[in-house]
């Protein structure tokens, strides 16, 4: 799964220690908060670990498990298990004091644990907030388990997940889902329940899986009458305890942890687990990048012990590599992209503007020169009928008007013309890789796209298709053809559907065909709206193009 032996190198980490050194109580650090920085910068838990107390599990009085369970990043032979110990979720400590804790695990064939493959016991850390991360290996290739963890008297709830099957198996079929974007301030994460009925191999989140921004004592446009939130939701996330607990509040939702129990995630980040817009070592409002980098430590960290991830991902300091390769077999291989960590700062600002020198300067990237020469490689070396690039931002040009040089998202592939055009160039040429789908998330929209050679060219070579999926929440209600609507069509003739409303996309890969269906809900600032299907498309292997199924 590691992205075959190439390290995205560190640039950040003797930055980060200089100053968790001497910046004090400027800004939004504490002293504490500072030396906690400095800290991730030579990877926690080190030697506080061994010396840390250990908690007898039997003195927990009060459920531990109310963060649900996941598990993520299928392979062959191995599954990845999580959970983080938070009798008080809602509480700075979780509930428990800065000792370790012993928590036991099991994985069996069968959800009543009668024929158990594997159990054993992981340590849950104080410096990792009592997150557990279980890596299970030796399991057999393309099987469906079910796990769960004890601590002291108490037992998780079973979740459900599955190993990828073997290197070169001539696997038929592979479905999916694709999520994104769920700020818990929006609405009810009703899609999740939905989703957490549906019969799909694995589910892959495209970013904004939080966001900073505050959630008022009723919960935003939840509108709660039966409970109050304490106030420390109510601002904006910016050191690593407000990240910590701003994932306690997201993951205690029952929608959210049903469908983690019931499918693995593979998760890739976006902006909002950390700020808005952000590029690399630049915040939204350009302030000084030594100080956004500990703000970007305390994310990452905090969205690690949260998330069903393995050791390879684990942050050091403000710098993670999240970009990764999954396989299914020789059907498909998965590419999951990082569009945030190694960008060039969006051209004229971050919002919409007309292409020009600056947004079209070769030397600029949205990926990274290493990660990009790492996808191209990839591609080179792939042996899969399907090869699927989950990411983040609209990867199609996507003209926001009709005017003849049209605005286009900065903040976008759009942004970076010339970093897209060196992939759809890797792509079709250099690799000759067939059967290209993107995943997206990001615009709170569903959309599907074809991929076209010159996008100012409706009649050029199909490449490949992008399959936009909407947000859980994020955009409150939204709407089957918000405003813009007719603008869109008719301006991007590539774009084949387009539709305001929340929920996700569910993907099936094929031997012959791909087929994506738009599933939706009615409404997210109330509770329980049905799931309906508002359009299916297909594209052909070998014959790249979105038809309405």
């Amino acid at each position: 799964m590691t992205p075959a032996g190439q390290q995205h190198p560190s640039q950040h980490a003797p930055e980060l220690r200089a100053v968790a050194r001497h910046i004090g109580r400027r800004r939004f650090l504490t002293v504490t908060g500072a030396a906690a920085a400095l800290a991730f910068a030579v990877d926690l838990p080190a030697a506080g670990t061994a010396s840390a107390a250990e908690l007898d599990a039997a003195r927990i009085t009060e459920n531990p498990f109310t963060l649900g369970v996941a598990s993520g990043d299928p392979l062959p032979g191995s599954v990845l298990l999580w959970t983080r110990l938070a009798p008080a979720p809602y509480q700075p400590d979780s509930g428990l004091p800065a000792e370790r804790v012993t928590v036991h695990w099991e994985l069996a064939h069968d959800d009543r644990f009668r024929r158990i493959v594997r159990r054993g016991t992981a340590t849950a850390h104080p410096e990792y907030h009592h997150a557990v991360h279980v890596e299970v290996g030796g399991l057999a290739p393309d099987r469906v388990f079910f796990y769960r963890f004890k601590a002291g008297g108490w037992t998780s709830e079973t979740g459900r997940t599955r190993t990828a099957p073997a290197p070169g198996a001539r696997v038929s079929a592979l479905a999916l889902a694709a999520v994104s974007c769920q700020a818990y301030h929006d609405g009810y994460f009703t899609a999740y329940r939905h989703l957490a009925e549906e019969d799909v191999d694995v589910v892959f989140h495209l970013g904004d899986y939080l966001y900073e921004y505050a959630v008022s004592s009723v919960g935003g446009a939840r509108n709660y009458t039966d409970r109050t939130l304490p106030d420390l939701f109510n601002h904006e996330t910016l050191t690593l305890e407000d990240y910590r607990l701003r994932y306690a509040l997201y993951k205690s939702d029952p929608d959210l942890r049903a469908a983690h129990a019931a499918h693995p995630f593979a998760v890739t980040w976006d902006d909002h687990e950390t700020e808005n817009n952000y590029a690399d070592d630049i915040d939204e409002n350009d302030g000084p990048p030594e100080e956004f980098l500990l703000r970007r430590a305390a994310a990452y960290r905090a969205y690690w012990e949260n998330q069903p991830l393995r050791r390879a991902q684990l942050p050091v300091g403000p710098d993670a590599q999240l970009y990764r390769r999954l396989r299914w077999g020789r059907l498909a291989q998965f590419d999951i992209l990082d569009t945030r960590q190694y960008r060039s700062d969006q051209a004229y600002g971050d919002g919409s503007h007309v292409p020009g020198p600056e947004s079209d300067d070769p030397a600029r990237t949205i990926t990274g020169a290493t990660q990009e020469r790492w996808l191209i490689d990839g591609w080179r070396d792939s042996r899969a009928l399907w090869n699927v690039v989950p990411q983040q931002v609209t990867f199609a040009q996507r003209k926001l008007d009709l005017n003849p040089v049209a605005k286009v998202s900065m903040d976008a592939w759009d942004g970076y013309r010339a970093s897209r055009q060196r992939i759809l160039a890797g792509a079709a040429r250099s690799t000759g890789t067939e059967n290209l789908m993107v995943l997206t998330g990001d615009v709170h929209v569903g959309y599907a796209f074809d991929l076209l050679d010159d996008f100012d060219d409706p009649s050029s070579a199909v490449l490949g298709t992008e399959i936009v999926a909407t947000s859980i929440t994020s955009g409150k209600d939204g709407a089957d053809r918000p405003a813009n609507w007719a603008t869109y069509t008719q301006a991007n003739p590539h774009l084949k559907f387009y539709n305001g409303r929340r929920g996700y996309v569910t993907v099936e890969l094929g031997r012959e065909a791909a087929r994506a269906d738009f599933r939706t809900v009615s409404a997210v600032t109330t509770p329980g709206a049905p799931v309906t299907t508002a359009a299916s498309f297909v594209t052909e292997v070998g014959d790249q193009g979105l038809k309405q199924a």
